[in-house]
């Protein structure tokens, strides 16, 4: 994973309250910063009119922690979807320490497109789809 790879950048600030007793943030922001990259990237792609009862849910996510983040700083969350399946979308981010080559973190996850009232999982509608598609420029045989 190289920073260079993706397309979606989200800054944030390392707040004081996300550090632990021993001074480095906390693990558990790691996954909120990686959530509002994730947030942040589907309203940039999301189309104006979407199914009702529909949404995108996280529905499996790993990370990675390659380095401690310690306040203040700010971050650089990177997200993008590697590929498509019919009703999922394999996402991969990590987060940068503003300036530095090296991520503090990768993750990688499966967000899956829900419908609220079945209380299962549909197929994406084709709109967010071809968006994703055009916005990665994913290769036909991988979408």
């Amino acid at each position: 994973m190289h920073r260079d790879d993706f397309r979606h950048c989200l800054t944030l600030p390392v707040r004081w309250g996300d550090m632990d007793a021993l001074g480095h943030v906390n693990n558990v922001e790691y996954f909120r910063y990686l959530e509002s990259g994730r947030v942040a990237y589907l309203h940039t792609l999301l189309p104006a009119e979407l199914p009702p009862h529909q949404l995108m849910v996280l529905a499996d996510i790993r990370c990675q922690f390659l380095q401690q983040i310690t306040y203040p700083a700010m971050l650089e969350v990177v997200t993008r979807i590697e590929r498509i399946s019919r009703r999922s979308l394999h996402c991969q981010a990590a987060i940068y320490p503003q300036g530095q080559s090296q991520p503090a973190a990768t993750s990688v996850g499966i967000m899956v497109w829900f419908d609220f009232q079945a209380q299962r999982s549909v197929t994406l509608p084709e709109a967010l789809r071809t968006a994703i598609i055009d916005y990665e420029r994913i290769p036909p045989h991988i979408a």
